[in-house]
């Protein structure tokens, strides 16, 4: 009876959706600001780890609630055993660690409109990786898409090489992060039918949460033996807080209600607005100066993405 009453729902409206999606890109252009701010006053890998620890509890409570309300409106998938806990480590390794804390010690030496572009390039990594793995096939519209899309990226290196090492570096670091997602995303691909997506967002954070507690737990005895805690003002700890509640828990939590209704296909529209709200949101919070450089370089980069994608479908 629960599972008629869930198939009859009614499918949200057009309208809630977009808002919906409209939510989590600014909640994940924002989060670029709010890393930015946070590492002003933690270290960045202190910074990284808090928030991957804190998303992980607040997940929790938010994974066993969901999983008893909605199991009857998914297919019924195989119980989590012991040999399932490799699969989690290694893609909460990269999907969660290297992404996060690639994230966020990269924007620590580069600028948000640099870090947001490469991170929005995060579908071409995808179709590298994948490509290489004998997962996907290359044509002539994604190769010709990949082209563009890291000719923009060089360009955007080019702007870094005048700007300081610190910024090619901070360019650099984010990459991989961005590179440690795509290899999840690509390695999630081979296991994606055994798990459903909301067990796949909550198991790899919880693992992800295992593998960084042990520097969690350094970083916090560091800052409570320094008496560090009372010198980081309220900034510091709401942006680890943002971070947390709102980039991870809650952001997850709408994409995994979208992906009920909506094909990954669908959602990936995000991706080309992310880069351009990030680095708005960046120049009026945080008075960076955004040069023609960047702009060309963000526009071929964003242009390379849509062919590629564009041929995917």
């Amino acid at each position: 009876m629960q599972a008629r009453k869930a198939s009859q729902q009614p499918r949200p409206s057009r309208a809630a959706m977009a808002c919906s999606i409209a939510l989590i890109i600014l909640i994940w252009a924002a989060n670029f600001v709010a890393a930015k701010v946070g590492v002003r006053y933690l270290p960045a890998l202190t910074l990284a780890s808090f928030r991957v620890t804190l998303a992980a509890a607040l997940m929790l409570p938010i994974y066993l609630f969901l999983a008893r309300r909605l199991r009857f409106q998914e297919a019924a998938a195989p119980g989590i055993s012991w040999r399932d806990a490799w699969v989690f480590l290694y893609l909460g390794f990269f999907g969660v660690v290297v992404n996060q804390v690639g994230f966020t010690v990269g924007l620590r030496y580069t600028s948000v409109s640099h870090a947001a572009v490469i991170v929005g390039m995060g579908p071409i990594y995808t179709l590298t990786l994948a490509v290489l793995f004998g997962l996907e096939r290359a044509d002539r519209s994604k190769v010709f898409g990949m082209v563009i899309a890291f000719a923009g990226v060089a360009i955007l290196a080019s702007d870094s090489l005048r700007s300081g090492n610190a910024s090619l570096l901070g360019d650099a670091i984010t990459f991989s992060g961005s590179l440690g997602f795509a290899m999840y995303v690509v390695l999630a691909k081979r296991v994606a039918t055994r798990y459903d997506s909301l067990t796949m967002t909550a198991f790899n954070h919880f693992a992800g949460a295992l593998v960084i507690l042990p520097i969690a737990v350094h970083k916090a005895r560091l800052l409570y033996l320094s008496a560090g805690w009372r010198a980081v003002p309220w900034q510091g700890w709401a942006a680890v807080a943002y971070m947390a509640v709102f980039a991870s828990a809650l952001a997850y939590l709408v994409y995994f209600w979208l992906l009920r209704y909506l094909s990954p296909s669908e959602l990936s529209a995000f991706t080309y607005a992310l880069p351009i709200v990030a680095t708005l949101i960046g120049i009026v919070w945080l008075g960076e100066r955004a040069s023609w450089t960047q702009a060309a370089g963000g526009a071929l980069a964003l242009v390379g993405l849509y062919t590629v994608e564009a041929g995917r479908r």
